[in-house]
């Protein structure tokens, strides 16, 4: 029997030009906590809800609204990743292996420049 990845969650990861104002925003006018994360990069949660915040520069490099990012959590990734290969979505040196903060991943972008990522805990 072939090993299947079993899909976990879908956390979107929205651009910032403050984190520390959108954090007391989202607290005040949607109910979310901060559970984790510094003044770059911060992860609420709501339930079982979970919404990152990412800064963004917002210069024509790193632009503020140059397309979200979405992260999917899997167990099991090399299914996936080989389906996504043979896609033609990705190519094989996109899988990164333990990477500094924990995970095995790869991305990619979609026609309207958002980024896809899956990504499992390490």
């Amino acid at each position: 029997m072939a090993v299947k990845t079993e899909i976990l969650e879908i956390v979107p990861v929205l651009p910032s030009q403050d984190v520390e104002r959108d954090l007391a925003w989202y607290s005040k006018f949607a109910g979310f906590e901060k559970v984790g994360g510094d003044h770059m990069y911060a992860i609420m949660k709501r339930e079982q809800l979970y919404v990152h915040l990412q800064w963004h520069a917002d210069t024509e490099d790193d632009p503020l609204l140059g397309g979200s990012v979405i992260k999917i959590f899997v167990k099991n990734i090399q299914p996936i990743f080989d389906e996504f290969v043979e896609r033609g979505t990705v190519v094989k040196e996109k899988l990164r292996i333990k990477t500094p903060w924990g995970t095995n991943e790869f991305g990619f972008y979609d026609l309207n420049n958002n980024a896809i990522f899956i990504v499992e805990d390490a």
